[in-house]
């Protein structure tokens, strides 16, 4: 299991979020995604899972990731069957995220709200899941070089704490479905 709590200074704080996988139900399932805008304060332009904060009138990780999914995607709450949670991943900016994992019927109308959401796509679970997908990667960032996942899909770039989640995911699977 991966996740960034290197990146996080000693006896920080870390503010609770919640993301959802949303599973496509069909043969091959896919993930829905998200292209955060460029305009964005943080995370600009990159890919994300629909989730955020959990806020103090969310009743725990599962409410807030479909509150979240609905405000920047569209996606009804009671369209998503909820299998579960995945682990926690601790980030480098100061989040404890609970990834929840929920099936969606194929095809739904998602409207991406363009204040937190420049456009959703769906990805394939097994292209996802294939190890040849991904790149290990790696940047300076303050003095230090980190590394990274990152993986390409449609001319979206899949990388940072989605791509953690995501691997930490399918490590997790990985007796179940290999």
């Amino acid at each position: 299991m991966q996740d960034e709590r290197a990146l996080f200074p000693q006896g920080g704080r870390h503010v609770d979020a919640a993301v959802l996988i949303a599973l496509t139900d069909r043969a091959s399932p896919g993930v829905i995604l998200t292209q955060r805008p460029s305009t964005m304060r943080s995370h600009a332009g990159q890919v994300a899972f629909p989730g955020g904060k959990i806020d103090a009138e969310d009743a725990g990780p599962v409410a807030a990731a479909l509150r979240e999914a609905h405000e920047e995607v569209a996606m009804p709450p009671e369209s998503v069957e909820i299998i579960g949670t995945s682990d926690l991943f601790l980030t480098g900016s100061g989040f404890a995220i609970t990834p929840v994992l929920g099936v969606v019927p194929p095809d739904l109308d998602y409207q991406a709200n363009p204040h937190e959401v420049e456009s959703w796509f769906e990805t394939p679970l097994e292209f996802l899941f294939d190890q040849q997908s991904w790149r290990r990667q790696s940047v300076m960032w303050e003095g230090h070089e980190r590394h990274y996942w990152e993986a390409w899909w449609d001319g979206h770039r899949i990388w940072g704490v989605t791509a953690g989640i995501i691997r930490n995911l399918a490590w997790r699977l990985r007796g179940i479905i290999w």
